[in-house]
């Protein structure tokens, strides 16, 4: 399971207990605490140390190990690192663009949502003054709430869910999750491109989830080219309101239909891929039989071996 350890000053690791307060566990001995995030398992020890362990543990310890991992989306500063001719000019977070990001795509259950939002640089400050921010620094509340305000707005959007029977039967095809992601992602910018029409764009941005080369093989594949001035950035949603956005509304999305399923099978289906998904495979095993799980989870995580243990 991929892990990273920092340490951290007693300031930040006390700041951390309580961003996680809602997401708590019971901690190991000599830890200060543990919590789940739909990312990682943080286990906060009073040397200052913080191990975090998951799916994706460098996307949780991000929040922490940036210089200032509370600065908003107003003040944030790209990265330093090597440019490329896709990444994106310091000035697009403050012009109108178009910005993307996902959702669910390291839950065992639940479908992969996507989606889009076209922002004008007149936006931005009423979008950063509702509280507009990366989701994954958000509350599930809170996340909802925003997301019925960004819709309130009227601001252009474009969203698609990937359902797991899709999803699934795309695995099964030799799709890999990277691809399944590329063409939604295209396939949401060029839906919102029809919306937006002659409006003023200055550029597309994606929520990096692999390098640029990859993602045009990948919808090269299926026929279709870049569009033009789409940039790529990791972390984007910390620095674009649009792909904050984006991630607001992709969350609610996946939340609702991980709601949805709960009420379908008669029992509360947990996010992430933790040892209660194992238990819950196996409940659902027993009650409705393996092949309830193509219509409900992606099929080939490795939770779906884990929980034969427990039938």
């Amino acid at each position: 399971m991929p892990q990273s350890v920092h340490t951290f000053p007693n300031e930040t690791v006390m700041k951390m207990k309580q961003h996680y307060h809602e997401c708590m566990s019971s901690p190991p001995p000599g830890a200060v605490f543990r919590a789940k995030t739909e990312h990682a398992v943080i286990t906060a020890y009073k040397s200052g140390k913080v191990l975090f362990q998951g799916s994706s543990p460098d996307i949780e310890a991000g929040k922490w190990t940036d210089q200032e991992p509370y600065t908003s989306v107003k003040t944030a500063s790209p990265p330093k690192k090597k440019e490329s001719s896709y990444s994106p000019p310091a000035t697009l977070f403050a012009q109108s663009h178009i910005g993307t990001d996902e959702a669910g795509t390291g839950d065992y259950f639940g479908p992969i949502t996507v989606a889009g939002v076209y922002v004008t640089k007149e936006q931005i400050e009423h979008l950063r003054q509702l509280g507009v921010k990366d989701s994954k620094n958000l509350h599930d509340t809170m996340i909802r709430k925003l997301s019925k305000e960004i819709i309130k707005l009227k601001i252009p959007y474009t969203l698609m869910v990937l359902p797991n029977e899709k999803y699934n039967r795309f695995q099964a095809r030799g799709w890999s999750q990277g691809k399944m992601k590329a063409m939604l992602h295209h396939s949401v910018i060029k839906s919102l491109l029809k919306k937006v029409d002659d409006q003023a764009l200055d550029g597309i941005l994606i929520d990096q989830f692999c390098e640029p080369a990859v993602y045009k093989r990948h919808i090269g594949s299926e026929g279709h080219t870049l569009t033009e001035k789409t940039y790529f950035m990791t972390k984007a949603e910390s620095y674009s309101i649009a792909v904050a956005a984006g991630s607001i509304l992709a969350r609610t999305r996946f939340l609702d239909e991980m709601d949805r399923l709960s009420t379908e099978l008669g029992i509360t289906i947990p996010k992430g891929a933790s040892k209660k998904v194992d238990q819950t495979i196996a409940k659902l095993i027993k009650e409705h039989g393996e092949k309830v799980l193509n219509n409900c989870a992606k099929t080939h995580f490795a939770n779906t071996t884990k929980a034969k243990a427990y039938l």
